[in-house]
């Protein structure tokens, strides 16, 4: 039996997952980890004594959960990004109409362009300006006008 020779704790291989502390970018555990864990633990069981059933089928069910609870997320964030682009879609041609920081000025302009960035969306006018849809601003659309009646003589 061959066994692999202990490697540095500062190297990790691109493959493996890396655990990072609370509060960096990634603090959890993912699908990928989850999975490389999983296997491991089933690889180095002891043939003589093998896991028990009932751990083995509750693992198989967090197995499950967690599959299901990242194809649910991959769900909502891909609603979610369709849901922006109809909203910004609607906003185009409306009237906007937002006050300066100060509460001095008001900008006031037609949406002819909406850019939708992942923390929020910037609506650009008419004339160039860039305004971040946020709440305070103000939004409107005039009113249609009236169908003129057919003539009643044809």
């Amino acid at each position: 039996m061959s066994v692999d020779p202990v490697a540095s704790a500062n190297t990790t291989s691109i493959n493996e997952p890396v655990f990072k502390a609370q509060g960096s970018e990634q603090s959890y555990l993912d699908y990928e980890a989850f999975l490389k864990l999983f296997m491991e633990s089933l690889k180095s069981q002891d043939p003589t004594a093998p896991l028990d059933t009932a751990e083995y089928m509750g693992q198989l069910a967090q197995f499950s959960a967690v599959e299901q609870s990242t194809k649910t997320n991959q769900n909502l964030t891909a609603m979610l990004q369709q849901h922006s682009i109809n909203q910004a879609n609607n906003l185009i041609g409306a009237t906007l109409e937002v006050q300066n920081a100060d509460g001095t000025e008001t900008t006031t302009g037609v949406i002819e362009s909406v850019r939708i960035l992942g923390d929020g969306s910037i609506a650009t006018l008419e004339d160039g300006t860039e305004v971040a849809l946020v709440p305070g601003i103000h939004i409107s659309r005039p009113e249609p006008e009236p169908e003129p009646e057919p003539d009643a003589d044809v």
